[in-house]
């Protein structure tokens, strides 16, 4: 009896022990499945969050790219500016872009504007921020103004020159004839205050490939293989970018480290060439704020997602219920303007929408809609 009791003991041991051994292991198994399920859980919330972050970014680029083209398409008619390329008048060229830049700067949001003109094989003619470059050639480092040997076309995109900016080129013309181009520019500084006061820092990265033509920049501080060309960056997010596994991050489109979400997007300048990447930088906090933005409102702009949608959709049909660009730029930019600069414009916009039928008048209140509620009748 003896005997058997230590046989049921020894049983029952061994019962116990793999019955220890096998509670272990399902619960290292539920531990592991937990762990993987939050991982997997936290890496889809990321990757949706950085598509809807980065969708909304390209929505903000592209409407800062239409802002600018839209300015630039009405200044390109200024009638005096034309007189003064026709009369070869340098010095009259810089005071009117000067007084322009001037009062542009003071009224509306475009702090950084610059303007200049060129002529038509690609030399300065006249300057808004300062004289003593007119005649001086810039072909030689402005590889986008190539494109106007083929095409005339308006373009706006990020170039390459001495620095990295946003730059409009419109043609000035007289009838058929191009008299120069125009071309406004704003630093990429400005869009990047924009974003800060939204809780992303921005990295403009252009390849350094473009150091040879864009001798302002290179002291400028690089990351990997690319030179950041905003000014007003993250000083303090800086180390930690530059220690980010390049490779990876342009494999994976994000990387988050230190609770801190990174996110990438292609850097393309007006004729669809890619210079760079532009890189973007959020914190818990600005993820979780983004997470619980239910309103319908742009992450980058004041207009709703339904004006944004225009504003994009601008792109594939640019004139809308007007007959030609320049209707439509000059009626929109009128608004933007104060009182002593709309004189001259406003006669030439009532004299423009005369020419237009009732029914076209119509589809512009329409389609403008958003902006104010309209009283009253279209005789």
């Amino acid at each position: 009896m003896k005997i058997s009791h230590k046989k049921v003991s020894v049983k029952e041991h061994y019962f116990n022990k793999l019955s220890f051994y096998a509670v272990f292991i399902v619960l290292i198994i539920l531990f592991a499945s937990v762990i993987f399920f939050v991982q997997n859980d936290k890496a889809d919330r990321l990757t949706k969050l950085g598509d809807d972050i980065v969708k909304n970014f390209r929505v903000g680029l592209d409407y800062e790219k239409v802002d600018l083209l839209s300015f630039s398409m009405a200044l390109s008619e200024d009638g005096e500016l034309k007189n003064a390329l026709i009369a070869d008048d340098e010095s009259k060229g810089y005071s009117i872009l000067s007084n322009i830049s001037k009062r542009f700067k003071k009224y509306t949001h475009l702090k950084s504007l610059r303007l200049q003109v060129l002529t038509p094989d690609f030399f300065i003619f006249a300057r808004s921020w300062n004289e003593g470059f007119e005649g001086m050639p810039i072909w030689w480092f402005r590889d986008d103004l190539n494109e106007f040997t083929r095409n005339s076309e308006p373009k706006v995109g990020m170039e390459t020159g001495r620095l990295l900016t946003f730059k409009a080129t419109i043609p000035i013309r007289s009838g058929n004839k191009i008299l120069g181009y125009l071309e406004v520019i704003k630093l990429v500084d400005e869009f990047s205050v924009k974003l800060r006061e939204r809780g992303i820092e921005l990295f403009a990265l252009m390849d350094e490939k473009y150091l040879k033509q864009a001798e302002l920049m290179r002291d400028f501080p690089r990351i990997d293989n690319y030179v950041v060309a905003n000014q007003n960056f993250n000083q303090q997010l800086l180390a930690k970018v530059k220690r980010l596994n390049w490779d990876i991050f342009l494999d994976k489109n994000y990387i988050y480290d230190e609770n801190i979400l990174y996110l990438h997007e292609p850097m393309y300048n007006g004729v669809g060439k890619q210079i760079g990447y532009y890189l973007l930088a959020l914190s818990d906090d600005t993820l979780k704020k983004f997470e619980k933005k239910n309103e319908s409102l742009s992450f980058f702009t004041q207009f709703s997602d339904e004006d944004i949608k225009k504003v994009v959709n601008a792109w594939e049909n640019p004139y809308g219920s007007f007959r030609n660009q320049y209707d439509k730029d000059l009626i929109a930019l009128l608004p933007k303007l104060q009182k002593e600069d709309k004189a001259s414009l406003e006669l030439e916009a009532k004299s423009i929408l005369r020419t237009y039928t009732k029914e076209e008048l119509i589809d512009m209140v329409l389609s403008n809609k958003h902006k104010e509620k309209k009283i009253g009748e279209i005789e």
